[in-house]
C-alpha cells in the first residue's frame, strides 16, 4: 500500500479497473474526471500535447474512497476530499517528486489541497477562477419563448468563430491558442454536439453544446450567445432544448457550470430547473522565491 494510502498510475486500464467504479457513483459531482477519463481511455493524451498522463485513486478499508487525473504537463483534478485526504495527496505528489502548476476542484477541495502543498513544497498558491456548478432538476421551459427554432446544423465556422469568442469572454487561454494555431481537433470543443438557436430567418442567434453521455451524465458546455443579441430569451431557450434532448437520450444527469460573478446566467439556468449542487475553484501555484535556491 502506498504511503497515505493514495496509488498512482500511468496506466488508463488500471486506474479505470480499481477506480471507475467509484467515478460513476456520482456522476453529476465527477462530470469533469468521467469526461476527460473517457476522452483519454477513447483517443489518448495526443489532444493534451502527448506525455503521459497520471491518475490515483485512495483506498480505505478496501474501498475507493477518491481518485484524480493529471493531464500531460497541468494540475491535478482531485474530486471531492477530506482535508485529511487532501493532505495526503499532497504529500504523495510531493514525495513523487510532481510539480503542479494548479490544482483544480471542488472548493473546499481545492482549498485544502492548496493549503497542503504550500505546506510540504512551498510553493505559493493564488485562488484564480471560482465556478458553480449545476445539475438539472425538473426542466421547466420558458412560459414565453423567444420566436425561433432549433437547429442541429453544424456550420463549423460559426462554431469556431463562437467558441472562441466565448474563451476570450471567460478568459480560457490554452483554448484560444489551439483554436489559432488551427488545432480545433486538440480543443476541448472538438468532440461536443452543437445546437443553434435560430431567429425566425433562419439567422443563428444562440449556441450550446453538450458532451457525450458517460455514466449517464451529460454536461452542457458552452452555452454562447453574442453579446449584441442578448437579453432576449436565446440562451435560455437553446439550453432547453440540449437539456430536453439530453433526457430524451437517456441521460440521469445534466449538469452546466456557471460563472458566479454572472447573476444573469444563475438566474436563467435556476428558472429553467438547474440546481445549485457544488462551488469549484482553481488555485495556481507558483514557486515560493525566498525560498528558491536554498538546499
Amino acid at each position: 500500500m502506498a504511503a497515505g494510502g493514495w496509488q498512482l498510475t500511468e496506466n488508463i486500464d488500471h486506474f479505470l479497473a480499481r477506480g471507475g467504479d467509484f467515478l460513476r457513483s456520482r456522476p453529476a459531482l465527477h462530470t469533469m474526471p468521467l469526461t476527460v477519463v473517457e476522452q483519454l481511455r477513447s483517443e489518448g493524451t495526443a489532444q493534451f500535447g502527448g506525455g503521459a498522463a497520471l491518475f490515483g485513486w485512495l483506498e480505505e478499508g478496501g474501498e475507493v474512497r477518491g481518485v484524480f487525473y493529471r493531464l500531460p504537463s497541468r494540475g491535478v483534478c482531485p474530486t471531492p476530499l477530506s482535508a485529511d485526504r487532501a493532505d495526503r495527496l499532497a504529500a504523495r505528489l510531493s514525495d513523487a517528486g510532481q510539480t503542479l502548476p494548479f490544482v483544480s476542484g471542488e472548493r473546499a477541495t481545492a482549498t485544502a489541497f492548496a493549503e497542503a502543498w504550500q505546506r510540504h513544497t512551498g510553493a505559493a498558491a493564488k485562488l484564480t477562477t471560482r465556478i458553480r456548478l449545476y445539475r438539472l432538476g425538473a426542466l421547466t421551459p420558458p412560459e414565453r419563448p423567444p420566436s425561433g427554432r432549433v437547429s442541429r446544423r453544424r456550420d463549423h465556422g460559426q462554431v469556431v468563430d463562437w467558441c472562441r469568442r466565448f474563451c476570450v469572454e471567460v478568459g480560457e487561454q490554452p483554448s484560444i491558442e489551439l483554436i489559432d494555431a488551427g488545432r480545433w481537433a486538440e480543443s476541448r470543443f472538438a468532440d461536443r454536439h452543437f445546437t443553434f438557436w435560430e431567429s425566425p430567418d433562419g439567422t443563428p442567434v444562440s449556441m450550446a453544446a453538450v458532451t457525450g453521455m458517460v455514466a449517464g451524465m451529460v454536461r452542457v458546455d458552452p452555452v454562447y450567445t453574442p453579446a449584441h443579441l442578448r437579453g432576449r430569451g436565446y440562451a435560455g431557450a437553446v439550453t432547453v432544448e440540449v437539456s430536453r434532448a439530453a433526457l430524451d437520450a437517456g441521460a440521469t444527469d445534466v449538469v452546466l457550470f456557471a460563472d458566479p460573478g454572472n447573476p444573469t446566467s444563475n438566474a436563467l439556468y435556476r428558472r429553467i430547473g438547474y440546481e445549485h449542487i457544488a462551488d469549484w475553484a482553481v488555485y495556481e501555484f507558483t514557486e515560493d522565491v525566498s525560498s528558491a535556491g536554498r538546499p
